[in-house]
């Protein structure tokens, strides 16, 4: 009989039934449910904790503490002098452009500029940071820089956060 979505099996044996202990003498797991009489493994709560070591100082507090990240840290998304090469000549190249060509994705702050590659044509580039190299780069190949300023948030959006708080209110009479 071939095998069709509405006779579907498990293989034998593939499967047992759940151990249902504490549930009377006549079962065979009642009492201790198995677990024995007294000590801490017949205890609840018993070291089922990750990285218990039986007692033993744990290898994640032996261990030394290390690194920080920063949870007010600015992150730029990176676009090399070589990927701005594929734009037309004459062309502005700003956040927007570099999100429709796929060369910036993700979630960052702001785009930084760095100068990886050559640049032939003149394009003028609109972004929140550039490396040096990149600045010379782009002015010597004839196109302009524009440096945007880096906006953690827009200010309607702080004003609404932050509106009536800390106002008291005029009771009503």
């Amino acid at each position: 009989m071939a095998t069709t979505l509405h006779n579907l099996k498990r293989p034998e044996g593939s499967w047992h039934r759940k151990k249902r202990v504490g549930r009377g003498q006549g079962s065979g797991l009642g009492k201790t449910a198995g677990r024995g009489g007294k000590g801490q493994k017949a205890r609840s709560g018993n070291m089922r904790f990750e990285g218990f070591e039986g007692g033993q100082s744990p290898l994640q507090r032996r261990l030394p503490k290390f690194g920080f990240i920063s949870p007010n840290r600015t992150v730029y998304a990176v676009v090399n002098l070589s990927d701005l090469e594929g734009f037309d000549a004459g062309a502005t190249v700003d956040v927007a452009a570099l999100e429709s060509r796929g060369l910036v994705k993700g979630r960052y702050d702001g785009v930084k500029v760095l100068g990886n590659g050559t640049l032939s044509k003149k394009l003028s580039v609109r972004a929140h940071k550039l490396s040096a190299t990149a600045r010379e780069a782009i002015e010597k190949a004839g196109g302009s820089v524009e440096e945007l300023p880096l906006v953690a948030h827009k200010p309607e959006s702080a004003a609404k956060a932050h509106s009536g708080k800390g106002v008291k209110q005029a009771k009503k009479s």
